[in-house]
């Protein structure tokens, strides 16, 4: 016979067990767990294999560096609690904070978890540039010289040359701390089972299905009332194919959040000026911001006997185009008509550098004047681009009619667009550069003459000794605003050559729901959550 008390206990112990067989959703408020989609599937959650953005959301909830980015791209402490850059800037002393814990595992023998030293961001680095785990990110480190822990909370990076843009470059995810502990135990599978310090931690992963990361309790940072981070008990990211799949989750309330839309609903949500449809805007959010990535056609300069290599022809093109009606028309202005220089908007809010503004008249001029110089009668170019950019090349080909140029089209796959445009085979190709770190050097240094592609970025192989020792003496100028300057002219100089022709400033477009609270946009287009609750 059991008494009242024993069957009490019975029945509590049944419950607890069906609780614990119960699916995580059950355990957890669904009104704390954030839900959004990957179209592909995550490749690995190592920091070191953080090259593309699939990889880089979740890594930078589980991961931590040095340092890190505001929303306004601007260098602010991570793990690093103060840091000292020598006046010949080769040398950065940082300073590690003190009882920030990895996350809980099984992989420490003492007490389940440790406190974060200099000497694990040394084994960090160490992993970052190793040649047999072949990170796409060891470039990073081509101008580091050395590092190492002087002490448990002393960390001394020193470059080979000046590089003022290297606190940006340290931000990210490349340079996160991870445990050694955690990657001797677990070998190859690290990237499926990673352990950091971030505000959340991984809890399981069915690929192809769901990843679920959990909030982590230990985790340092709090709110500016000093509420501990995060607010959210866990993230769920599902992994549906294709944006249209998506885009119905999203319809149904069942995911949070979208990073942009699939085009064929682009016209129902969005209006011509680029903002939500009014009719959405009781159970929808936009937030929206630029993006660092600058749309643009290259010239190939490599070739002197072609055509394009007249100077007086490629900005007869660039005045052309009229690129607001472009922008307004065929993408719903999510964008910013690149007007300015080939820096985009989202590192320079204040461009003063002068663009190309829509002057048929003057177009037309640059190419009569060609015409008679040259004694050409007709001009026919060639215009590479893939599928994605069709409606763009389109617009062009139109736009160089007026001015009596003969557009051809030539639509290749996006690998071998990759190729030709590495290997000089497009005398005009369509590309887009999108910022590595936040620094405008990124994007100059695409025109820097050692940079020659395929072994650089400087696909137009555009060369310029003037350009050159400008480019070179940022390097040493420590002083930010002085730096600016610099690069302001050197971007005139792109424009005065015209190796391009810049058509738009991208723009990061968020949809959520209408009770996520705290979610940002940042010219990176990364995903903080760390401060995202849901009302």
């Amino acid at each position: 016979m059991i008494n009242k008390s024993s069957f009490s206990i019975l029945l509590s112990t049944i419950i607890l067990l069906i609780f614990i067989g119960c699916s995580e959703k059950k355990l957890v408020n669904e009104n704390k767990v954030f839900r959004y989609n990957e179209h592909s599937n995550i490749s690995s959650l190592d920091p070191i294999y953080s090259s593309t953005l699939r990889n880089i959301w979740p890594v930078n909830q589980i991961f931590n560096g040095l340092v890190q980015l505001d929303d306004s791209l601007k260098t602010k402490s991570d793990l690093a609690k103060s840091w000292i850059i020598s006046k010949d800037g080769l040398e950065y002393k940082f300073l590690i904070k003190n009882k920030v814990f990895f996350h809980k595992s099984k992989t420490f023998e003492k007490d389940s978890t440790r406190t974060v030293n200099a000497k694990d961001f040394e084994y960090s680095f160490n992993r970052l540039k190793d040649p047999y785990l072949a990170s796409p990110g060891s470039w990073a480190l081509k101008n580091v010289n050395s590092f190492k822990a002087e002490n448990d909370s002393v960390f001394v990076i020193k470059l080979k040359k000046p590089f003022a843009a290297f606190l940006g470059l340290l931000s990210m995810k490349y340079f996160s701390v991870v445990p050694f502990e955690a990657v001797n135990y677990y070998g190859d599978r690290f990237g499926k089972n990673p352990i950091g310090t971030g505000p959340f931690k991984f809890k399981r992963w069915e690929e192809n299905i769901k990843l679920v990361l959990r909030k982590n309790n230990l985790y340092f940072e709090k709110d500016s009332s000093g509420k501990k981070l995060p607010y959210l008990e866990a993230i769920s990211i599902t992994f549906l194919p294709d944006k249209k799949s998506e885009f119905m989750e999203f319809a149904q309330n069942k995911i949070d959040f979208i990073n942009s839309i699939d085009s064929s609903f682009k016209d129902q949500l969005i209006s011509i000026d680029g903002n939500l449809k009014k009719e959405y805007s009781k159970t929808i959010k936009l937030i929206s911001g630029p993006y660092l990535n600058t749309e643009y056609i290259g010239f190939y300069l490599g070739d002197e006997k072609s055509q394009i290599h007249s100077k007086k022809l490629r900005l007869a093109i660039n005045y052309a185009i009229d690129r607001k009606k472009m922008m307004k028309y065929l993408r719903n202005n999510i964008g910013y008509a690149a007007n300015n220089g080939f820096v985009p908007l989202g590192l320079n809010i204040e461009n003063k550098v002068n663009g190309f503004k829509y002057d048929l008249k003057k177009a037309k001029k640059l190419v009569q004047e060609y015409k008679i110089e040259n004694n050409k009668e007709k001009i026919e170019l060639k215009l590479t681009s893939d599928s994605n950019y069709l409606d763009i090349v389109e617009f062009i080909q139109r736009e160089l009619q007026k001015i009596d140029i003969d557009l051809s089209i030539n639509i290749v796959p996006a690998s071998a667009l990759r190729q030709g445009k590495s290997n000089g085979k497009f005398e005009m190709f369509r590309a887009s550069w999108i910022a590595d770190y936040p620094d405008s050097e990124n994007y100059l240094s695409l025109f820097y003459s050692k940079n020659l592609a395929p072994n650089g970025p400087n696909y137009t192989h555009f060369k310029s000794s003037e350009y050159d020792k400008l480019f070179e003496s940022t390097y040493n100028e420590q002083n930010n605003t002085a730096r600016k300057k610099i690069y302001q002219i050197l971007d005139s100089l792109v424009l005065e050559n015209s190796p391009i022709i810049p058509l738009y400033y991208d723009k990061v477009m968020r949809f959520s729901q209408k009770n996520i609270e705290g979610l940002t946009t940042n010219p990176v287009n990364q995903l903080n959550l760390k401060k995202v609750y849901k009302k």
